[in-house]
C-alpha cells in the first residue's frame, strides 16, 4: 500500500497551493512604538497597520502585551493628547463630508444660473 496523502502533498505545495509566507520579525523598539501609536497618539489599529505595514492582529497584541508589561499604560487610563486627536479627527471628517456637499451644491446652482 503507497501513502497517497503524502504525495498529494508534495504535488500540491509544488503548484503553489499551499505555499506559507514568512512571517516578518519586528525589533521590541519597533512593536512598543507601534503600540504607542494607537494608545498614546490615537491611530486605529487600521491605521496604525496600513502606516507601518503590520497587521492589525499583530498590533492588537503588542498593545495587549506592553499594557500587561506596564511598558504602556492600562486600558482605563488615556492620554488626553489621544482624545483630543480622536475627536479632531471625527470633526475632521465630518467638515471633509460637509464640504464636498456645498460643493456640489455649488456646481449644481452655478450650472442653473448659466
Amino acid at each position: 500500500m503507497t501513502d497517497t496523502w503524502g504525495v498529494g502533498i508534495m504535488a500540491a505545495a509544488e503548484k503553489g497551493v499551499f505555499v506559507m509566507a514568512k512571517g516578518k520579525r519586528y525589533s521590541k523598539e519597533f512593536k512598543l512604538e507601534a503600540a504607542r501609536l494607537v494608545v498614546e497618539h490615537g491611530y486605529t489599529y487600521k491605521e496604525a497597520a496600513q502606516r507601518l505595514g503590520a497587521t492589525e492582529w499583530s498590533i492588537r497584541q503588542w498593545v495587549q502585551k506592553y499594557r500587561q508589561s506596564g511598558e504602556l499604560l492600562p486600558v482605563d487610563v488615556e492620554q488626553p493628547q489621544a482624545d483630543e486627536l480622536r475627536r479632531l479627527r471625527k470633526e475632521n471628517k465630518r467638515l471633509q463630508l460637509e464640504n464636498e456637499i456645498l460643493k456640489k451644491a455649488a456646481a449644481y446652482f452655478a450650472k442653473d444660473s448659466l
